[in-house]
């Protein structure tokens, strides 16, 4: 199916309204930001995702947003590889399984994350949703888009088997938002340790 311009732009209008993003926006904020963690965390969670996540649904990988829609501008970029050159990689504790509804997500916790976070919204405060303006709840879904009773069962075993562990954030990712799934644009990692 072919669309044009204008009918991608309702569409892309219609889902970011949905999310409760403003859709005088919806040209500007294409960009999602996401934590970069090391590559054993990643499969585990990306695994995990496979398993879960309905087939059809999953069409990105796991990831723990750091914020949903950012402009398509060259100022984002200069502040995201600047802060990345600030920061070293960090450790993210992963606390435990929380309910989604109809999905289940892992639960992070770092006050690193948070202090990042914190930083980053100052100069992109303009536009930002609300959504992205709220304390960062850090979560990685490896299951949504399921019905209730599936959610649960899956939560309890998750519960069941939970066992806290470390996950290290080496830098950020940054994808284009293609109306469903997403298109990696580029990596700004986190300055090597001194």
């Amino acid at each position: 199916m072919i669309f044009t311009r204008r009918e991608l732009a309702n569409r892309l209008g219609r889902i970011l309204s949905t999310h409760g993003i403003d859709q005088n926006l919806n040209r500007t904020m294409t960009h999602i930001l996401t934590l970069s963690l090391d590559a054993e965390s990643q499969a585990y969670f990306e695994a995990l995702r496979r398993l879960h996540f309905p087939p059809e649904r999953n069409q990105i990988p796991a990831h723990l947003t750091l914020f949903h829609a950012l402009p398509n501008d060259t100022n984002v970029l200069r502040v995201l590889k600047s802060e990345a050159q600030r920061e070293q990689p960090f450790a993210l504790a992963v606390t435990g399984v929380r309910s989604l509804g109809k999905g289940v997500a892992y639960k992070l916790e770092s006050a690193a994350l948070s202090a990042l976070h914190a930083r980053l919204s100052k100069p992109f405060a303009e536009h930002l949703t609300a959504q992205d303006k709220q304390r960062i709840q850090p979560h990685i879904v490896v299951q949504n888009k399921v019905t209730t009773a599936t959610a649960h069962e899956l939560l309890q075993n998750l519960q069941q088997a939970f066992a806290p562990m470390q996950v290290q954030a080496l830098g950020m990712d940054l994808w284009r938002y293609m109306g469903g799934p997403w298109e990696f644009a580029r990596t700004f990692p986190f300055a090597a340790p001194s």
